[in-house]
């Protein structure tokens, strides 16, 4: 079950993390990605305390396409630094993850 993962990245906003979901569906780097608005984000940016609301992307995807996810969001992604983050899927319902694997493709 160890082959799939969860990859985090924040947006400024709900058009450009509808932008990227769309990115990443269209070339199968990912079998669905979930959009949450209404984030804010706290954090230090260049000595600074900052906030920023935020539009969160959940992409359910295979570790195997990590690298090309990452590539996409550094190409189309406007912040300086975006986050990207992977969290490993250790365990979840069969034929779900099934399914992640029949909606990606095959690196």
């Amino acid at each position: 079950m160890g082959e799939y993962c969860l990859i985090y990245s924040s947006c400024p906003d709900e058009k450009t993390a509808r932008a990227l979901a769309d990115a990443l569906l269209d070339r199968r780097f990912a079998a669905c990605v979930s959009v949450l608005s209404g984030v804010t984000s706290y954090y230090v940016w260049q000595g600074k305390r900052e906030s920023s609301p935020e539009a969160l992307l959940m992409i359910k995807t295979t570790k195997a396409l990590y690298a090309e996810v990452e590539a996409l969001i550094r190409e189309r992604h406007p912040y300086e630094l975006p986050e990207v983050i992977a969290v490993p899927i250790e365990g979840g319902l069969p034929d779900y993850l099934g399914w992640i694997a029949s909606q990606t493709q095959t690196v």
